[in-house]
C-alpha cells in the first residue's frame, strides 16, 4: 500500500510539474508575433497554432527561431521526385528547385511548385509534416506499450495466480478492464470479443495523442487529434466496422423498417431518414472529437493573449490580468488533462454503441 501511495503522489506531482510548464508553452510562439507585429492578432495567432507545419517549431532565440526541421518528400511536373529538408525554405521565405511554401491564395501554408510559365501549381506532396511524426512517434509509443504489458503476462504464463501485476501494468490493466466490462460488453452484447481488439486500440490511440498534445516540448505539443483529417480517419474507421458487419436485420430496419406501410410506400420517408443516419453517426463522431479538441487550445491560447493585450492599460491592471490569466490557463490545463480522458472514453463508447446497434439478431423461436 506505501509504495503504491508514493507512486501515485509521484504522478501527481509530475502531472502538476507538466501543467504548470505547458501553461507557459505559448508564450514563445506569442512572442514572436509581437515581434513581428506591432499589434498581436489574437485570431491568426490561434489558428497560426491550430494548423500543420513543415517543420516542428520550438521557441524563438533572439532574431532565429529554433526548430527541428522535417523531410520534404515532393514530385514535381518539372523535375520529377525530390527530396530535401525543410530548413531549405527558411520558415516559408526562400524557394528551392522551384519549390516554395505558398503564403497567400488557395494553396497558402502549403508547398507549391512554380513552373518555367511562372504558374504555381500543386506539386504531389508525401512530406512528413508534424502531425504526421507526431502521429508516428504515438503509434511506437502505443505499440511500445502493448507490447512491454503483453511481454509481462507472457512470462507471468503458467505461473501461480497470486503472481498480480503491480505499478505501471496494474494501471493498464485496470484501464483495459474498465473499457471492456462498462463500455464494449454493455454496448455490444456476446459478440463483444469480435471488436474489442478495435476498440481498445481507438481509444489508446486517441488517449496518447491527447496527452501527448498538453506536453509543451518536442515530441509533444501537436494538435493531432485536433485535426480534421485524423478525426474523419477515425470516424471513417467505425463506419466500416459498423455497416461491414452489420447483420442481416440491421440492413433490413434500414431499409424497410417496422413502421405502417405508408411511411415507407410511395415516399420511403422512413428509410431515408435511417439512410441519412448511417453517415451522420460518424460525422457526430468526428465533430465531437474534433471540436472538443481544438477548443482547449484555442482557450488557452486566448487566456495567455490576456497578459499582452493588456500592457497598455497600466502596470496595475497588467499584474492583475496576468496573475488572473495564469491562474485561468492552469486550470484550464487541469480541465484538458481530464478532457483527454473523456474524449477518448467517449470516442469509444459511441463506437461500442454504433456497433452494437448493427449486431441486431432475429428473434428465433427456441
Amino acid at each position: 500500500m506505501t509504495k503504491t501511495w508514493i507512486m501515485g503522489y509521484k504522478f501527481i506531482i509530475m502531472g502538476v510539474f507538466t501543467l504548470f510548464v505547458s501553461s507557459f508553452r505559448f508564450l514563445p510562439i506569442i512572442t514572436n508575433n509581437i515581434h513581428k507585429e506591432k499589434q498581436l492578432n489574437v485570431r491568426e495567432l490561434i489558428l497560426d497554432h491550430m494548423k500543420d507545419s513543415y517543420s516542428w517549431h520550438i521557441a524563438p532565440l533572439g532574431t532565429k527561431y529554433v526548430s527541428i526541421p522535417l523531410p520534404i518528400i515532393v514530385k514535381g511536373q518539372a523535375d520529377g521526385w525530390h527530396l530535401f529538408s525543410s530548413s531549405r525554405f527558411c520558415r516559408g521565405n526562400k524557394s528551392y528547385k522551384g519549390f516554395s511554401i505558398a503564403q497567400v491564395g488557395n494553396y497558402k501554408d502549403k508547398i507549391v511548385e512554380t513552373l518555367p510559365s511562372g504558374v504555381k501549381v500543386r506539386p504531389w506532396d508525401f512530406s512528413l509534416t508534424k502531425n504526421a511524426v507526431s502521429l508516428i512517434l504515438s503509434s511506437i509509443t502505443l505499440i511500445s506499450l502493448i507490447l512491454f504489458c503483453s511481454c509481462w503476462y507472457k512470462k507471468r504464463n503458467g505461473k501461480p495466480e497470486k503472481i498480480s501485476p503491480k505499478g505501471f501494468i496494474s494501471f493498464i490493466e485496470l484501464i483495459i478492464m474498465d473499457i471492456i466490462n462498462h463500455i464494449i460488453k454493455p454496448c455490444i452484447g456476446k459478440n463483444y470479443k469480435r471488436y474489442t481488439s478495435y476498440l481498445l486500440a481507438v481509444f489508446f490511440f486517441i488517449l496518447i495523442n491527447n496527452l501527448l498534445g498538453l506536453i509543451p516540448v518536442f515530441p509533444g505539443g501537436a494538435n493531432v487529434t485536433g485535426n480534421v483529417t485524423v478525426a474523419c480517419v477515425l470516424a471513417v474507421f467505425t463506419f466500416v466496422f459498423v455497416n461491414i458487419f452489420g447483420t442481416k436485420k440491421y440492413w433490413k430496419e434500414i431499409f424497410w423498417p417496422n413502421v405502417p406501410l405508408w411511411l415507407k410506400i410511395p415516399i420511403p420517408i422512413i428509410p431515408a431518414i435511417e439512410i441519412i443516419g448511417i453517415f451522420t453517426k460518424p460525422f457526430a463522431l468526428m465533430i465531437r472529437l474534433l471540436a472538443n479538441i481544438m477548443a482547449g487550445h484555442a482557450m488557452i491560447l486566448g487566456l495567455t493573449c490576456i497578459i499582452f493585450l493588456t500592457t497598455t492599460l497600466g502596470v496595475v491592471v497588467n499584474m492583475s490580468m496576468t496573475v488572473l490569466s495564469v491562474i485561468m490557463t492552469l486550470f484550464i490545463n487541469c480541465v484538458e488533462l481530464l478532457v483527454a480522458y473523456i474524449q477518448a472514453y467517449v470516442f469509444t463508447m459511441l463506437s461500442a454503441v454504433f456497433i452494437g446497434l448493427s449486431q441486431i439478431e432475429s428473434h428465433c423461436k427456441k
